[in-house]
């Protein structure tokens, strides 16, 4: 008799459907370098929201982007995401009965990402050199124009600039797509592509304020995307390990016993 395997785990995504995500972020990964490294797309939009006679972006003390999108609408958005937070760690410490294995499941990647997103964007940001558009000298500042990987000139002070993070205070919300997996997957692409467009016009704003490039908010979105993947991947192929390894297995008299008595 083989042993039988008790593996209850619940999954979100299976392998084949987490194999096709990371090639996709793979792709967009590269489509995002040859934009920074080999296009001037980025200073061609910069150019356009920046107005050389007043020698200053326009939209920079703007309400509308600096009050309500800076200001109000991140405030909003830190609020929702500490209601996740709290709720994945207050039922992680006592489990609601009524809650099921894959309710459970999906509101620790939600919570977990509303934490990490913004962490791991924010870490980033504070270790590139990358300068901000309305810091550089071609926009009224004094520093250079640095794509991804150049290196920083003798003097020159880092720019601290990218990823975008004001960005990642919207996009953690990709995470809600969670809630329409594994059953409905066309909803949970909608989801997330709505929380996307969503993030990234958080970010557009800031674009307009000459606080980012467009690659700054695209990178942004591009780790919100890996960051939520590898939590969900992560959080459910933990327990099956570990069930994996508690494997129960039935005694062969036992095994033996069941069959004579069928």
């Amino acid at each position: 008799m083989r042993p039988a395997i008790r593996d209850n785990a619940p999954a979100l995504l299976g392998a084949r459907q987490v194999v096709f995500l990371c090639l996709g972020l793979l792709a967009g990964a590269l489509l995002i370098l040859y934009i920074g490294r080999a296009t001037d797309i980025d200073l061609m939009l910069a150019d356009a929201m920046y107005d050389a006679g007043s020698n200053a972006f326009p939209w920079r003390h703007a309400w509308l982007a600096e009050t309500f999108n800076h200001t109000i609408l991140k405030s909003l958005l830190s609020l929702a995401a500490a209601y996740f937070v709290v709720a994945a760690a207050w039922d992680l410490l006592r489990p609601w009965a009524g809650r099921t294995s894959i309710d459970r499941l999906r509101l620790r990647v939600v919570g977990l990402s509303a934490v990490l997103v913004p962490l791991v964007i924010s870490t980033l940001k504070q270790a590139s050199v990358a300068h901000c558009p309305w810091d550089l000298a071609r926009y009224g500042g004094t520093e250079p124009y640095l794509r991804l990987f150049d290196a920083l000139p003798l003097g020159v002070p880092a720019g601290h600039c990218l990823p975008a993070g004001h960005a990642s205070s919207a996009l953690w919300l990709v995470s809600l797509c969670v809630y329409w997996l594994p059953g409905r997957p066309q909803g949970a692409r909608k989801a997330a592509l709505a929380a996307l467009l969503f993030g990234g016009l958080v970010g557009w704003m800031q674009q307009l304020r000459g606080a980012h490039f467009l690659t700054h908010t695209l990178w942004s979105i591009w780790l919100a995307c890996a960051v939520v993947l590898t939590i969900a991947a992560v959080l459910q192929w933990w327990p099956a390990r570990r069930g994996a390894r508690h494997t129960e297995v039935a005694p062969d008299y036992l095994a033996d016993a069941v069959e004579d008595a069928g």
